[in-house]
């Protein structure tokens, strides 16, 4: 693949669908000629584009232009960032043209290609962070900044120009001519003029769709692009009842395999069970929807809460969007749920409406609020929206719609869920209420479902369109030590030939094989015995008479000749001479690792420290009848219901203390009081809002389970254990090295380790070689900066050997925190000293769990000194360095001095 594709798509941390799509964008350029076209040369670039991708029939355009239909929440505005960045980074053009379909995706379009805002679609691209792409829009372009060819650096810019099409629609009415067509005297011709002029202008389209049919389109014609590059999720033009499939689709990737990948939400409608719509009046309807909806919101709140503690992930507070029919409806719907008879007042502060016919200040207080909605400090948890159709509302958070206006069931399903698919997490949790969407649909329930199992919903179907790639092949690779070459050859290379002499025979080439095959069965009888022997204190009393003779005995015992048998002091001479170079060589290439026990005596003290439980994102509301939840793709039900118990509680907290002591980290015995508080702060927040005991005990009922969850979540975070005293056992000093086990792409080798790695997504699926000091000969490593410390260690002159411990060979593992195991990166061994190693993302060094491996280490590394001290070992050391200082310039020593922690 491409190097620059590579290399984007690792800088930006592309999905798989967008990287393939940069793949084919990087294909479609390696075969046309960007340039202004005449219809026969536009033709000329069809045919040839046609031949690589035969779904492109037709460009719809006066210029090349592409489609690519990615579903919606999978990413299309850092896709538009990466095709930017290869049309520079590779092809050098520096002129762009980004068209909004409306003023809210304008807007967010703006946000995101402005540096230093949280979805900066360059974030990651070197080539950007020094000469930062200049914005344009249609907001600013009349000063004259995107004439301006260099910056104040006199570096080339790179122009990016953001317009909402809507806009030009609006000034091409009674066929006026939009502004941007309009003469500026500081250029001396329209800036539109201007644009059209440039030999490297690409126009980039979101939700091209919308750009089908629109007066306003013909002036992308004349604005004669180089190329155009259109993104939508639903690649048709609707009239009426009939839709026209775009011509110029190069790239699909529908919902249903957006939903299969796991990169959206699941959609699921939800109604009562039993219910039946016919038997309510339309504004009861409404009603019981509006509180249902309600009631899964503050369900699905909960178990966000619930997961973010548990996970130690940020705490996504969701909302509700509510559909309505016009503005008045609207305004009935807000004063409705500000009513104090709705739910009793609680969300009268916590409800926005968004319509068209809103103007001036309260229009943009309104937007501000609606940007603001994924804050989790925001107030705002219900929004009446009367269009909630218009794309671009960007957000993680909407758990649960409720459309009220009138639709077919297929408008439903596609424009419900087109709104509140992004996880907000970026991929799926395995909690089904955090990975999904639920649509509050009593009445279209039937329908709804119906509409999901059609084979041609946008749930079943959709035409995939891209490349037949087929699954990525893999191989098993086995990694011996090196010990073992380095025995066996340096074995045979000094003994074939006197073995053969000292047993008489003549030097034929059939008696050779004979002699390397005994002498290798003894290698293998010396390696298995050693193991015997992994109590001694270190690898170095290996070499001591007493135990070289024990080793020559249990193997001499144990040798059976295959061929050219020997007299019995000839045999044992040679397994002599073969014991005295295996111990030689596994001292050489051995780093000697304790096996530490650590065991607490005297008894261990352990409980919770008390703390006041954090109950302000609990608003959970009483359940009247059961709701049911079906899943629109795989028809998995739920069922929201009481969790009933056997009989009926005296005190309140009771529910929740019952559900606690199931816990088996929990002792009632012990913890009593703290449970009896933590449950009566709760209790008591329930009262303050609910107002009635009945309600209270209902939600009690209904959800002590959930509540109980997020009250041990708490719990674990105030934790602690602790023993009077601890014995420290050390039962081996040193283990030999076990076969290490990989897997890798068919037709990917090994590769060296220092050649770097274009496509740092892909590191852990490689296998690396070439190594000097290294321990084993091939090894893998989980970053790219793994990579660079091997190179630190094999340039480093003190250095002697290193590895990095295999998980599944339990070469070396410390116990930290409540039942964790750490296993380190890497084990160095200088001339002075042996080192634990950890490359850690620089965000993430002070981080709790870092943190607490790092306090295990130490104490690791304290009871190691002491036992290598005796045994005239090196100390040990623990080196805990973030990513962005492995530098190849580096020694272990200059890492010494900087991140060598202590105790």
């Amino acid at each position: 693949m491409n190097r620059h594709v590579n290399a984007i798509s690792a800088r930006l941390s592309l999905r798989k669908p967008q990287k393939e799509s940069l793949a084919i964008l990087a294909d479609v350029l390696d075969v046309v000629e960007l340039g202004k076209h005449t219809p026969d040369s536009l033709q000329e670039q069809l045919v040839r584009i046609q031949s690589l991708f035969p779904s492109v029939t037709d460009f719809e355009r006066e210029f090349p232009s592409l489609c690519f239909a990615l579903a919606t929440g999978v990413g299309k505005t850092r896709l538009m960032g990466a095709f930017i960045s290869y049309l520079y980074i590779a092809k050098g053009m520096k002129n762009f043209f980004v068209l909004a379909p409306n003023l809210t995706i304008y807007n967010k379009l703006i946000q995101d290609f402005t540096p230093n805002t949280p979805k900066y679609v360059f974030k990651g691209i070197s080539e950007f962070a020094a000469n930062q792409p200049v914005i344009i829009t249609g907001d600013n372009y009349e000063e004259g900044t995107g004439v301006r060819k260099q910056s104040l650096f006199g570096d080339t810019e790179i122009h990016i120009n953001i317009f909402n099409i809507s806009k030009i629609n609006t000034e091409v009415r009674g066929g006026n001519s939009p502004r941007i067509k309009r003469l500026r005297e500081y250029i001396g011709q329209s800036y539109f003029e201007y644009l059209s002029s440039l030999p490297d202008l690409v126009l980039l389209m979101d939700e091209s769709h919308r750009y089908r049919a629109s007066a306003g389109i013909r002036v992308l014609n004349e604005l004669n692009p180089v190329l155009g590059l259109e993104l939508t999720a639903t690649p048709q033009v609707e009239s009426g009842t009939r839709s026209t499939p775009f011509k110029n689709v190069i790239y699909s990737y529908p919902l249903h395999k957006a939903m299969g990948d796991g990169f959206v939400k699941e959609p699921a409608v939800a109604t009562r069970e039993n219910f039946n719509a016919d038997h309510f009046s339309e504004e009861e309807l409404e009603r019981i929807k509006l509180e249902d909806g309600i009631i899964v919101h503050e369900e699905t709140k909960v178990e966000l809460e619930v997961y973010a503690r548990q996970n130690h992930q940020p705490i996504v507070k969701p909302f509700v969007l509510i559909v309505a029919q016009d503005t008045n409806h609207a305004a009935q719907l807000l004063q409705t749920i500000q009513s104090d008879s709705f739910f009793e007042g609680r969300y009268k502060n916590k409800v926005i409406t968004v319509h068209s016919n809103q103007r001036g200040e309260e229009k943009d207080e309104t937007i501000q609020q609606l940007m603001a909605v994924e804050d989790p400090k925001s107030e705002t948890e219900i929004v009446i929206h009367v269009n909630m159709l218009k794309e671009g509302w960007d957000v993680t958070n909407l758990y649960t719609i409720i459309p009220l206006r009138t639709a077919n069931s297929r408008t439903l399903v596609e424009q419900s869920i087109g709104r509140g698919l992004r996880l907000p997490y970026g991929k799926p949790t395995g909690v089904k209420a955090v990975d999904r969407l639920t649509i509050i649909a009593h009445d279209k329930f039937q329908e709804i479902v119906d509409e999901a199992n059609n084979p041609n919903s946008i749930i079943r179907s959709g035409v995939i369109i891209g490349r037949d790639v087929a699954k990525e092949q893999k191989k098993a690779i086995t990694a011996p030590p090196i010990i073992e070459d380095i025995v066996t050859q340096t074995i045979e290379e000094k003994m074939v030939q006197e073995v053969i002499q000292n047993s008489g025979h003549k030097q034929l080439d059939e008696t050779i094989p004979a002699v390397q095959s005994n002498i290798r069965q003894v290698i293998d009888l010396v390696q298995t015995k050693v193991k015997s022997f992994e109590y001694l204190s270190s690898s170095k009393q290996l070499d001591t008479p007493e135990v070289k003779m024990q080793l020559v005995r249990e193997v001499q015992a144990a040798y059976i000749p295959h061929e050219l048998d020997l007299y019995p002091e000839q045999r044992q001479e040679m397994v002599e001479k073969i014991v005295e170079i295996f111990v030689e060589k596994t001292i050489q290439h051995t780093i000697d690792i304790p096996r530490i026990i650590v065991q607490p005596v005297g008894g261990l003290s352990w409980g919770y420290h008390d703390f006041d439980l954090d109950v302000s994102g609990i608003n959970l509301q009483p359940v009247e009848d059961h709701i049911l939840i079906q899943h629109l793709r795989t028809n998995e039900r739920e069922i929201l219901q009481r969790n009933e118990c056997e009989y009926e509680e005296e005190r309140f907290e009771d529910y929740l203390v019952s559900v606690l002591m199931d816990y088996p980290d929990i002792s009632y015995d012990d913890h009593a009081d703290l449970l009896y508080k933590l449950a009566g702060q709760l209790v008591q927040h329930l009262q303050g809002y609910l107002n009635d005991d009945q309600k209270v005990r209902n939600v009690l009922l209904y959800h002590r389970v959930r509540l109980g969850e997020l009250i041990h979540a708490q719990m674990k975070q105030h934790y602690y254990a602790q023993s009077t005293d601890y014995e420290v056992t050390i039962p081996k000093g040193f283990e030999t090295l076990k076969n290490a086990y990989y897997t890798t792409a068919t037709d990917e080798g090994v590769r060296s380790f220092r050649e770097p790695v274009p496509d740092k997504s892909r590191i852990k699926s490689m296998v690396f070689g070439g190594f000097l000091k290294c321990l084993y000969k091939e090894q893998k490593f989980d970053s790219d900066s793994e990579r660079r410390f091997a190179v630190i260690c094999e340039n480093d002159p003190n250095l002697e050997k290193w590895f990095k411990p295999s998980m599944n060979q339990n070469h070396i593992k410390i116990y930290y925190g409540h039942n964790s195991t750490y296993y380190p990166d890497f084990v160095v061994e200088t001339k002075t000293n042996k080192y634990i190693v950890e490359v850690k993302k620089e965000s993430e060094m002070d981080s709790k769990i870092v943190q607490d491996k790092a306090k295990a280490v130490l104490k690791w590394c304290e009871h190691a000194t002491q036992h290598e001290i005796k045994h005239d070992g090196k100390p040990w050391i623990y080196l805990l360095i973030p990513h962005t200082d492995v530098q190849e310039n580096m020694t272990i020593d200059g890492l010494k001095s900087r991140y060598a922690l202590t105790i």
